[in-house]
């Protein structure tokens, strides 16, 4: 027989194939479905809004009745010079959640790895994890009563042990490090447990012959613990070089608002597009923000990915 004459054969057991396993697999298939259509309505059909970031977008003519206008709006947002101003500051902050995250997220579970009482682990676990839960609305009214100039806590403390109040809204030099610490206060319980958890998953034989060896509790996790991290923090890494210039509208909104005196020390790309759609209804050009920023975090992925390729091949995500 032919080869030509076996290729109908090879693709009718093809697909005598796949509906079997379609039907071997169906309630993993409808299970699947409801994230597929989830990722379809929320993530692809809005991306077809893109091409306002290449219109002047008229009300009247819809998205696609408007007229095009090309990099207009790509140049307005660099020409302006908040670009210049935003973007560096975008990275910095997302720079400093990351790398102080990390540190103290891999602290913690360690630390915690190494509490010997069962009840003290759990209740610290909760407590650390509770801040992932609370909203930046409330996280905000939070930090708001803290550190007001007349009313709030942190002054009313210094008041008590005759020290000056201090206006911390008027003074965007404190912000940076209030900033990361908030970060850092609603992340760090949710990064704690995916780090406890791989913590957990190692031979404790390779412990106990460490052990026998003369190991002590800091080599231990030094010679250890950490190597066996390694794959999970480069994964969480490049995971968070996804949001490298998405400086989390929730937070920098909810926490600093339109307050002038502190934008110049904690203003990032998203607040800026959405103040710059608030102010001017100028869609075509926040779109154009939002499209620059989404390409350069695609890009800073893809880089990301390519260096631990061509270091560590076996921990890169594709």
């Amino acid at each position: 027989m032919s080869k030509a004459a076996k290729a109908p054969m090879g693709l009718t057991a093809r697909r005598k194939l796949f509906v079997k396993q379609f039907i071997q697999y169906k309630s993993l298939l409808v299970m699947l479905l409801i994230p597929f259509v989830y990722i379809v309505i929320f993530a692809y059909i809005p991306m077809s809004g893109l091409v306002l970031a290449f219109k002047d977008f008229k009300y009247a003519g819809g998205i696609w009745g408007s007229p095009w206008v090309g990099l207009a709006n790509f140049r307005f947002f660099f020409i302006s010079g908040a670009a210049r101003t935003v973007i560096p500051m975008t990275v910095m902050y997302n720079l400093a959640f990351i790398v102080v995250g990390m540190f103290v997220q891999v602290s913690f579970a360690i630390i915690l790895n190494e509490v010997i009482g069962k009840v003290y682990k759990r209740l610290a676990q909760s407590m650390m994890l509770l801040p992932h839960f609370i909203s930046w609305v409330v996280a905000s009214a939070l930090v708001y009563n803290i550190l007001n100039y007349e009313f709030g806590v942190f002054n009313n403390l210094r008041a008590d042990i005759g020290l000056d109040p201090v206006n911390v809204y008027g003074n965007p030099g404190y912000w940076p490090f209030i900033m990361v610490f908030l970060s850092i206060w609603k992340g760090a319980g949710y990064g704690t447990i995916i780090y406890l958890a791989n913590i957990t998953s190692i031979d404790t034989e390779i412990f106990e012959a460490a052990q026998i060896d003369g190991a002590n509790a800091w080599q231990q996790i030094t010679r250890i613990t950490i190597p066996h991290l390694k794959s999970t923090m480069i994964i969480m890494l490049l995971l968070a070089m996804g949001n490298m210039f998405r400086g989390g509208l929730d937070m920098f909104y909810q926490i600093i608002g339109n307050n002038g005196i502190l934008l110049p020390r904690a203003d990032v790309i998203d607040t800026y597009v959405f103040r710059l759609l608030m102010s001017s209804s100028d869609i075509g050009m926040a779109a154009a923000a939002g499209l620059f920023q989404s390409v350069l975090g695609f890009l800073t992925v893809l880089t990301a990915n390519y260096v631990v390729k061509k270091i560590e091949p076996d921990y890169a995500l594709f």
